[in-house]
């Protein structure tokens, strides 16, 4: 049978959100003027200016749909949708500034454009989110479903129909599966592969989920070209899907098809460009405001102990090239056995255990982040060696190289700092690349803000003879000694 298309709704969700952003403009022309200045006529409701206003909200429509917002609401992921709309909208807001100086309508208020913004972003983030909300309660309530039959009967299968279940706010419902076998435990069997037509004639389903383990892909061929014939919808789970990143990327070469297994959002030339602009201004602002904090912080490293201000210790960056990672001093420079930092280190001044406590000694780093060595927001840098002893213990350890390190991070916010678990934060940093979005930056940078200053060190009192004995003998049993960090 042919699907019903979903195109209808489709074009009622662009019109609405177009209507929406017309509203928003009204509503930040009566904020602007008739409630703040008691003006009832303005020039920005009147001639080319609403001609440009208009054409601006189909622009902006079309700017979301290019960034998938309008698939199904079930599938799209609550913080993407938030991203996309504060972007786009973001960007085009500054796309009509320009049109309005191009066009010389210079009798327009850039406080309405900033009202315009918000508004806009209310309304439609408003929107969508109710709009998701009734489907996943019509998907609860057994309305607005997707009756799929799953081909296969092996842990793939297995996994999906468990996935259903876990999560019936999605509104996919398995009628069956169609397998070569009888497997009770998954349900009603529909029929064999051999029967898939008259499964597909019998029964009203709207997608056929190919599930097929790798030994199975033999019948692949087939299934596909039945269900074409049938018209039913397809939608595929590789057997290799553990090994498949959440948004994995198709390249074409003639006619050979290639699955970029680590496609990252920040390969897109306009979504790094945006990263590296927040890293700009946003070193930029950290410099200046917290220069004081840092000529403080300066002096209370020489006076503190013997020795440099700054060091500068060479980690291992993007692309695996290294660079060096500046800090305040913390330690002092007459030990030179090494390791992770632990809560007793006679390694550390008092200063700088209180610095490091609130990762003071962590602000040089923005001059690395302003010069393009590391990110606001990414995987830790870590020193040469332990990058080769962890790319053989820890799988996928330089996947994190894939994108710039970062003064914080996902793992960091979690707690995974120091000397805690490599699988942990490599976990932690993997999924930050892979769904990395500029609403995620912001959250990981007001939760480092808010909370993720300080560390779980404890302050440094007095020596104490034991915990001295420590670090050298963690150091004698890894049977390898690194220098001190060069100073500055």
């Amino acid at each position: 049978m042919i699907q019903k298309s979903h195109t209808f709704p489709k074009i009622m969700n662009m019109l609405s959100d177009a209507l929406l952003t017309l509203l928003a403009y009204y509503a930040a022309v009566g904020l602007r003027f008739e409630v703040l200045d008691g003006v009832e006529s303005v020039p920005m409701t009147q001639g080319r200016v609403m001609l440009v206003i208009v054409l601006y909200c189909f622009a902006v429509v079309f700017g979301y749909f290019c960034f998938n917002l309008y698939g199904r609401h079930q599938y799209i992921r609550r913080g993407t949708g938030v991203a996309t709309i504060l972007s786009v909208t973001a960007a085009g807001v500054l796309l009509l500034i320009a049109v309005f100086f191009l066009l010389r309508i210079i009798d327009f208020s850039r406080w309405t454009l900033a009202f315009f913004w918000l508004f806009s972003c209310v309304f439609l983030i408003a929107k969508h989110e109710l709009v998701t909300q009734i489907a996943a309660r019509l998907a609860r309530d057994g309305r607005n479903l997707r009756h799929v039959a799953v081909v296969g009967d092996g842990f793939l299968a297995h996994q999906f129909m468990r996935d259903t279940e876990k999560y019936p706010e999605m509104g996919v419902v398995v009628d069956g599966y169609i397998s070569a076998v009888e497997k009770p435990e998954l349900g009603r069997r529909l029929g064999s592969y051999e029967e898939l037509s008259e499964v597909l004639e019998e029964y009203h389903i709207d997608c056929l989920v190919v599930a097929l383990e790798a030994h199975e892909t033999v019948f692949m061929r087939d299934i596909l070209t039945i269900a074409e014939k049938e018209g039913t919808r397809i939608e595929l789970i590789p057997f290799y899907n553990e090994y498949m990143p959440t948004h994995p990327a198709i390249e074409v070469i003639g006619s050979t098809k290639m699955i970029n297994l680590r496609s990252t959002p920040l390969d897109s030339i306009g979504w790094a460009c945006v990263k590296r602009a927040m890293d700009i201004v946003g070193s930029s602002l950290i410099i200046l405001l917290t220069s004081p904090l840092m000529l403080l912080t300066a002096i209370g490293v020489k006076l503190s102990s013997p020795g440099p201000i700054f060091f500068k210790q060479e980690r291992v960056g993007k692309d695996k090239k290294p660079f060096q990672m500046l800090k305040f001093r913390s330690m002092r420079t007459d030990i030179d056995h090494t390791g992770w930092s632990t809560d007793s280190d006679p390694r550390k001044t008092k200063f700088g255990s209180f610095i490091r406590k609130f990762s003071i000694d962590e602000l040089p780093q923005t001059f690395n982040v302003l010069v393009g060595q590391m990110s606001l927001v990414g995987p830790r840098p870590e020193l040469p060696r332990y990058v080769r002893q962890f790319k053989e213990d820890v799988p996928l350890y330089l996947v994190r190289q894939q994108i710039r390190p970062g003064m914080t991070g996902w793992a960091q916010i979690h707690g995974l700092r120091g000397d805690t678990s490599i699988e942990d934060r490599v976990k932690y940093d993997i999924w930050y690349i892979e769904n990395w979005s500029f609403i995620l930056d912001i959250k990981i940078l007001l939760k480092t803000v808010f909370g993720g200053f300080m560390n779980t060190e404890k302050l440094q009192t007095a020596a104490d003879p034991a915990a001295t004995e420590a670090p050298e003998a963690e150091a004698a049993a890894a049977e390898e000694k690194e220098e001190t960090a060069a100073a500055l």
